[in-house]
This record gives C-alpha cells, sequence and structure tokens, in this order.
C-alpha cells in the first residue's frame, strides 16, 4: 500500500520524463500525408508506451490460445452469473458458478474487490451521482440516448453520470470480446488479471489499453464485453440478455453470421448489444461497437457514423479520449458530434474550444484547467485558461476526479449545451 501510495504522488512527474523521451520519436502534424494515416490505434500504442510507469501487477504475456466459436447469444442467467463473478459478488444459488466461488482463491478476490469497489464509491461514485443529480439534472430529463465515443469498455462512469438514459452506445478500439467460458472463469490468472486491467480505472478513472490486452488475453477474456458485464453487475444493473450484433455497410444494425465459414463483409462493424434492468427496474440498451473513428478509416468504412446519425438528438460524452478531435484527421466524428448533440459533456481532450461554433453554445466549467500531461502538451487551450480565470462567470468546483488530470485538484470537465437548432 505505501508503495502503491509513492507511485500515485509521482505518477505525473514519471510521465513527463517518458513523455519527453518518446515524443522525439512521434510524427509530426505538419505533413499532411503522414497525419491523414494517423489512426485511433496509433494514438492509443503511444499513450500505452508513454504511460509504462504507472503499477502493473500483470507481467506475463500469454502465448496465443485457439479460441472456441461463441458468436451466439449466450444464455442469461450464466451471462448475470459470470457478471457478478468477474466483480467478486455472489453469483446466484443455482449457478454452476457457486463452487468456483467456494474456493479460497475467489473469495480473496472478492473481499479485496469489496475493498476496492467501496473506496471507488466514497472517492468517485458517490460524489459523481450527486454532482450529476445537481448539475446535470435538465440534462438526463432530454437525454434518452448517450454517445460515448472513445470509450472502450467504460460502462462504469457513463452509466453513473447518466444513470437514467436509456440507450448508450460506446465505440472504442478494443475488440468486442464474448461471455468467458467456464474454462477461463476456472483459469488460476484470472483473478489478478481482473484486478489490474481494473486498477487504473478505478484509481485514475481511465483504462491503459495495452494493458488491458495483455491482462485479458492472458485468461482468454478476448475483449471489451467481459469488463462491461463487471461494470453493469457492480453498478446495481441486471444482465437482460445479450446478442452478437453487427453494423452492415450502411450502418445498419444486423445479427452477426454465426456460421464463421461464411466471409464477412468487410464493410461491416462487429458489435454488442446488452440489454439490462437497471436499479430503479427500467430498461436499458448498451451497444459496443470495435470501431477506428479516424477520417481515414471512416473514409472506408462508414458505418459507425451512419448507426450513429439514426439515433436522433444525442447527448455526447468524452472523457481520457487522447485529444483525437483536436486533430484534422478526426473531422467526421467532431464534425457529426457538433452537429447532432444537443449536450455535450467532456474534460479537455474531447472537442478544442476552436471547434465550437460562437454563439450556437452555452458552456459551463467546472474544476481546474491545467495544461495537459506532456504526452499532449501541444494540445493546451488558451481560450480554456482564460475561460477559468474568469471573475463574473467563475468556474464550478468538481468534487472528484477524472481523466488524465486525474486528481480532483486538476481535473476539468466542460458541459456544452445547444443553443440553436439542430443540423439535419
Amino acid at each position: 500500500m505505501f508503495f502503491r501510495t509513492v507511485a500515485l504522488r509521482f505518477l505525473p512527474a514519471v510521465l513527463l520524463l517518458l513523455t519527453a523521451c518518446s515524443e522525439s520519436g512521434t510524427k509530426t502534424e505538419t505533413n499532411a500525408s503522414s497525419a491523414a494515416e494517423e489512426t485511433m490505434a496509433t494514438t492509443a500504442d503511444a499513450i500505452d508506451s508513454s504511460q509504462s510507469a504507472l503499477p502493473n501487477t500483470a507481467t506475463t504475456t500469454a502465448t496465443a490460445v485457439p479460441r472456441p466459436n461463441r458468436l451466439i447469444a449466450p444464455d442469461t442467467a450464466y451471462a448475470q452469473d459470470v457478471a457478478l463473478f468477474l466483480g467478486g459478488q455472489q453469483p446466484s444459488q443455482h449457478s454452476n458458478l457457486t463452487q468456483l466461488a467456494a474456493q479460497p482463491g475467489w473469495q480473496a478476490f472478492a473481499k479485496d474487490q469489496d475493498k476496492s469497489w467501496a473506496n471507488y464509491r466514497a472517492t468517485h461514485t458517490t460524489r459523481m451521482t450527486a454532482w450529476a443529480g445537481t448539475e446535470l439534472d435538465s440534462v438526463h430529463r432530454s437525454s434518452p440516448t448517450i454517445f460515448y465515443p472513445f470509450s472502450g469498455p467504460d460502462f462504469l462512469n457513463v452509466v453513473t453520470m447518466f444513470p437514467t438514459s436509456q440507450t448508450y452506445v460506446l465505440m472504442g478500439l478494443e475488440p468486442v470480446g464474448s461471455v468467458p467460458a467456464l474454462t477461463s472463469l476456472e483459469n488460476p490468472k484470472l483473478f489478478p488479471a481482473v484486478k489490474a486491467s481494473l486498477w487504473s480505472v478505478l484509481n485514475f478513472s481511465f483504462f491503459r489499453t495495452n494493458d488491458m490486452a495483455v491482462d485479458l488475453k492472458s485468461v482468454e477474456l478476448d475483449g471489451a464485453l467481459p469488463l462491461m458485464m463487471l461494470f453493469a453487475a457492480r453498478t446495481g444493473n441486471q444482465i437482460i440478455a445479450i446478442r452478437p450484433v453487427q453494423l452492415d455497410a450502411a450502418g445498419k444494425l444486423v445479427d452477426t453470421l454465426t456460421d464463421t465459414t461464411q466471409a464477412a463483409d468487410p464493410k461491416t462493424v462487429p458489435g454488442v448489444e446488452m440489454k439490462l434492468r437497471g436499479p430503479d427496474g427500467q430498461p436499458k440498451t448498451v451497444y459496443y461497437f470495435s470501431a477506428d473513428l479516424s477520417d481515414w478509416k471512416l473514409n472506408a468504412k462508414s458505418a459507425p457514423l451512419q448507426f450513429v446519425r439514426t439515433l436522433g438528438p444525442l447527448t455526447t460524452y468524452v472523457k481520457s479520449a487522447s485529444y483525437l478531435m483536436h486533430k484534422a484527421y478526426f473531422n467526421q466524428v467532431r464534425r457529426l458530434v457538433l452537429r447532432r448533440s444537443r449536450y455535450i459533456l467532456q474534460d479537455d481532450s474531447g472537442i478544442a474550444m476552436k471547434y465550437f461554433q460562437k454563439g450556437a453554445w452555452q458552456f459551463n466549467y467546472y474544476g481546474t484547467y491545467r495544461r495537459p500531461i506532456n504526452l499532449f502538451a501541444k494540445h493546451y487551450q488558451p481560450e480554456l485558461t482564460a475561460a477559468y480565470r474568469d471573475t463574473v462567470r467563475k468556474p464550478k468546483a468538481l468534487p472528484f476526479g477524472t481523466g488524465y488530470n486525474w486528481r480532483q485538484t486538476d481535473s476539468n470537465l466542460l458541459l456544452s449545451r445547444r443553443l440553436v437548432p439542430l443540423a439535419d
């Protein structure tokens, strides 16, 4: 515990040193042809390499293991029990996981998870819920659908911020994954892998994608879905159904082919649909799509944005997004968010202030704006510094930490409300 505290205290300084070394090898944005080919994947790789100073409890990289075809919809009761089991919560009485949950390894894991989640509730959930209930009250009343680009499997933060919404659309680079098979849950490496994957999001509010990929693949948890299930269970939601889906070339939601011998259309986008019953008994639908949202990729595969356009007016949530929408070659997703959103809640890694049409938005600033961490230093926004120093319309307090500047005293959120009619 002492060493973790020390690591947390000196994390920003270590990031600065590591980034100073890594930045010299990154490509510049002055070359238009090379910039056009940068994708979410290349940026994610840069972030992971620069953040190697973050504590990592998993040190073994597993070799690839052939996976069974699990594209069919799983048994609902089993899926709910798996979600509970992965989160350190007791499966149902008649589950075939009860024997595994009785073993000392799971019992120790469950005790540790209860402690971690209790700390997270005290430092984040309770404060976020109270803040959102006050500051986002009007947003909640008109936000049936939440769009969360660059999310990865982070259902945790979006459902905490928007607990009353009915539909959540998440998109990220991580593969979709499947409901873990019993053999994966029996793997003794499972508990340290899950713990390592959750550590950064529970302490810093964002995922380290590279560590997550290594940790989870080592126990055949093959994508975003297992963690989304875990978050659903830990936030009091009950899984009603899970369905593998895909977006066809036109952006229409269709079932995933179960016949893996049939060649898939290269323009389709893999995804999953998770139906939930919320703590209040109300139904929720969560979609996750594995998609690269850079212009270069969207020019060849436009289905993700075509699907989002069918959802009606949006509330968009953006956090720890690598400042991708600051860049010229993420124009398509940025333009969609600005044209189709009634509200945008983001930290400074979302859409740069220069892209908001003057007079079209009302802004509410929360927390503190400081310079981005060194990896993203070139995305510093003088406009935000000026806004946060406004003595007439002072920013409001933010009682929890979020984003790359994860300490409460350093974090910021910006709520933008549209003042003009939505674009067609």
